[in-house]
């Protein structure tokens, strides 16, 4: 079993990681010469927003940087400007060059959305992007490791989106940030009995999915962010694995450049015994790997499908076979272009041992992750199971 100590971290990383959104922007109907420059300015976050998702981190960038010229006193440009470093994050790329940049546009877009506020000019947007860029400020302190701070960003956070849903009750977006509030403070109620006492509110699970789903269907900003949340939600911790199968593909079959949801999408397949669809995802893997005039895409597709066949060994008890489906990934990683693959097969490495017992050589491998200047993310679970030794069956073997 997981130990207390380390339950209450794992889960409070998991409540902030969820605690933001991609959010509603729409202003109203082209007419006016006012309204038309909104919808533009909508068009273009659609389109950046597209971009991240596909990894298309400079060109969001340009985009994000033409909202701002023309809205400089609007938090919406530079929150999503602080978006597209904390995609590249997501992508693995922790460098502290990155890390340092995230934090000075989240930081931005807190005090310009405050600014308007303090001005008397904010309107239901402006407490959207102030809660919104609150959540991911509390990610940014959970990086530090400022737990208590993190929490009570994620509290601030939560009330500025709940001031924009008062204020615009028809928005659909909202519901993708209030339904995790939702589900996890349902989820840890049990689990971190101290939450309970610091919400003075006791959340409910299914009305949380309720409004994740709402959010999937009918957002137009947050559609995506909310299909993604759900996904991992039912993959990782509600282990319904029928109901992430369909956001898996559409996910995937959307973002086509990505190979994250590609990987997911054949996790799901693990998890659902449907080996045969899985061997088809692997199969798609090496062709767009010999397809790809890229070389270094080539490799990261590659790559991706030899660490998704090491997720099948880990699952089905065959360490010895992952191990040598990861050590080709290390031995053909390049860590400017695809930094992921540089470190999680290190981490996937360590849980084999793990569950072969050999703890020593678990722990060798989970350190050497926290010893690296870019642990792509991949430091979070090496920490946890660095308290804890995983545990056959892990859904996060999946990951």
């Amino acid at each position: 079993m997981i130990g207390k100590k380390g339950f209450k971290i794992f889960f409070l990383k998991i409540f902030i990681l969820f605690l933001s959104l991609s959010p509603n922007v729409s202003h109203g109907s082209e007419g006016t010469p006012e309204t038309a420059n909104k919808a533009q300015v909508d068009r273009e976050i659609l389109q950046g927003i597209e971009l991240l998702y596909s990894m298309k981190f400079n060109e969001g960038e340009d985009l994000f940087y033409k909202v701002i010229a023309k809205k400089p006193e609007d938090p919406m440009g530079y929150f999503y400007l602080a978006m597209a470093s904390w995609s590249r994050m997501s992508d693995g790329f922790w460098s502290p060059e990155v890390v340092k940049q995230y934090g000075e546009r989240i930081d931005k877009a807190i005090s310009v959305a405050r600014d308007k506020i303090e001005r008397g000019k904010a309107d239901s947007f402006t407490y959207f992007y102030l809660g919104a860029a609150l959540g991911f400020k509390g990610r940014f302190r959970l990086i530090q490791h400022r737990w208590l701070s993190s929490f009570f960003i994620a509290l601030e956070a939560i009330d500025s989106l709940k001031t924009c849903q008062k204020m615009d009750p028809d928005n659909r977006d909202v519901l993708s940030g209030l339904g995790m509030y939702d589900y996890y403070t349902d989820r840890l109620s049990g689990v971190l009995r101290f939450l309970s006492f610091l919400f003075l509110y006791k959340g409910d699970k299914q009305e949380g999915l309720r409004k994740l789903h709402v959010a999937a269907e009918e957002a137009i900003y947050s559609s995506i962010e909310a299909k993604s949340m759900l996904l991992h939600i039912y993959l990782f911790l509600e282990s319904d694995f029928h109901k992430a199968l369909p956001f898996a593909k559409d996910l995937a079959e959307r973002f086509q450049s990505d190979p994250g949801y590609r990987s997911l999408e054949g996790v799901t397949y693990i998890q659902l015994d449907m080996d045969s669809k899985y061997q088809e995802v692997v199969d798609l893997f090496r062709q767009k790997s010999q397809s790809e005039r890229s070389s270094s895409i080539a490799y990261i597709w590659a790559n991706r499908g030899l660490y998704l066949e090491a997720s099948y060994y880990l699952f089905h008890d065959q360490y010895v076979k992952a191990r040598s489906r990861l050590e080709d990934v290390l031995a053909h990683t390049d860590p400017e272009k695809d930094p992921l693959m540089t470190v999680w097969p290190l981490l996937k490495i360590g849980m084999s041992y793990d569950l072969e017992g050999e703890r020593e050589k678990a722990l060798a491998y989970y350190n050497r992750i926290l010893d690296m200047e870019n642990g792509a993310g991949a430091q979070f679970l090496a920490e946890k199971y660095i308290a804890e030794p995983i545990e056959k069956g892990d859904p996060f073997l999946g990951l």
